[in-house]
């Protein structure tokens, strides 16, 4: 089967927010390279419909995320304007299909990030501001069952995004002991660091342009990366309200209707 047929039939489900089988059950030969032409082409399909890329998102790279999903390797998926909420706007979960969210840290670029050695002093070298941020997930996946390669084609479940707070320098503390407490409608479900996320934030982000340096491919100034979640995502629906809240970063909250 084609990647323009299988990314359509993503297109597909998010159009009519209706879930789908994995891709993988209709093609066993997918794997991590057709995965991210798929994405491409998901992605496409937004820019052709008037967004623009703004950036990027990691995903899987804490290991309560990989065990809560059943994978073993960080993915990365594109960031595009129609995705953006601002802050303080509600998340309308009828935009859809099974909405998630999880904290993280969001990286603000000053400076293009390219190549194949790129390291996390780099990427720090290259931020403007961190922000804490909420990922708002919607897998086309029925019940978010899905591989590696589905979910990376799947533009890793992105969906949508907030940042919170005005955003601060990232030297003068160290991004690795950034606490997180994760409330869901006023109880606390979740408490991290930043060092959930591969050791550091800034470490994941420079994975993420090395991956994208073997693809001819780099980030932008001016461009914001989530850096993955440092927690287990949580279900949201119609009346719940999440907080964020990030040691020296600030607080973010996204009511849901």
């Amino acid at each position: 089967m084609t990647t323009k047929r299988l990314a359509e039939r993503l297109i597909t489900a998010a159009r009519q927010r209706t879930a789908t089988t994995p891709l993988s059950d209709e093609d066993a030969d997918l794997d991590v390279d057709m995965a991210y032409q798929i994405q491409s082409e998901v992605v496409a399909a937004r820019l052709e419909a008037g967004a623009l890329i703004v950036g990027a998102k990691l995903g899987l790279t804490s290991a309560a995320k990989q065990r809560q999903m059943k994978v073993n390797e960080p993915l990365y998926g594109w960031l595009t304007s129609d995705m953006q909420i601002d802050t303080g706007a509600v998340l309308e979960c009828a935009r859809f299909i099974q909405p998630r969210c999880e904290p993280e840290i969001a990286f603000l670029l000053s400076a293009d990030l390219s190549g194949a050695d790129t390291s996390a002093a780099q990427v720090l070298a290259a931020t403007e501001l961190v922000f804490p941020a909420v990922d708002v997930l919607d897998s086309r996946f029925a019940g978010y069952a899905f591989t590696l390669p589905d979910v990376i084609a799947d533009n890793s479940s992105g969906a949508a995004y907030v940042l919170g707070g005005q955003g601060v320098r990232p030297d003068g503390f160290d991004l690795r002991l950034t606490g997180c407490a994760f409330y869901k409608n006023g109880v606390l479900i979740a408490t991290a660091s930043g060092a959930a996320v591969l050791g550091h934030p800034a470490s994941a982000v420079a994975w993420l342009v090395r991956k994208l340096a073997a693809r001819g491919e780099g980030l932008r100034a001016g461009q914001v990366v989530l850096s993955g979640s440092m927690t287990e995502a949580v279900a949201v629906a119609p009346g719940d309200v999440i907080i964020a809240r990030l040691d020296r970063l600030g607080t973010v909250e996204i009511p849901c209707e």
